[in-house]
């Protein structure tokens, strides 16, 4: 079962841009849609704390991040590549993550 990555479309940053789609479509050119698909939705409930992003799996850690900016293509990217090689879902040491290791709004456990 593949990985799921949410990307919210309709954070609004300070420009008033909502880049959510453009940087969900880049991200998905990174990875295989058969083990992380990335989806956009329509909001994620971080809209003071714009652009928000959410890592789920069957039987895995469920995590949410705010923050995030378009330049944080490469954390993202990284962070994905974590959460996938975590068969619980447990990331241990997000320091790859680079700076949205700090941008963890909540983490749920696994069912």
């Amino acid at each position: 079962m593949a990985d799921t990555i949410f990307v919210c479309e309709t954070c609004c940053l300070e420009n008033m841009q909502t880049p959510g789609a453009d940087f969900a479509a880049r991200l998905a050119e990174r990875f295989d849609p058969e083990t992380v698909e990335i989806r956009t939705v329509a909001c994620l409930n971080q809209c003071d704390e714009p652009m928000s992003l959410a890592l789920r799996s069957q039987g895995k850690t469920a995590y949410l991040f705010a923050k995030v900016q378009p330049e944080d293509m490469e954390d993202a990217a990284a962070l994905i590549r974590l959460y996938a090689a975590a068969p619980d879902g447990e990331i241990k040491d997000a320091r790859p993550a680079g700076r949205l290791r700090h941008c963890l709004v909540g983490r749920i456990p696994a069912i």
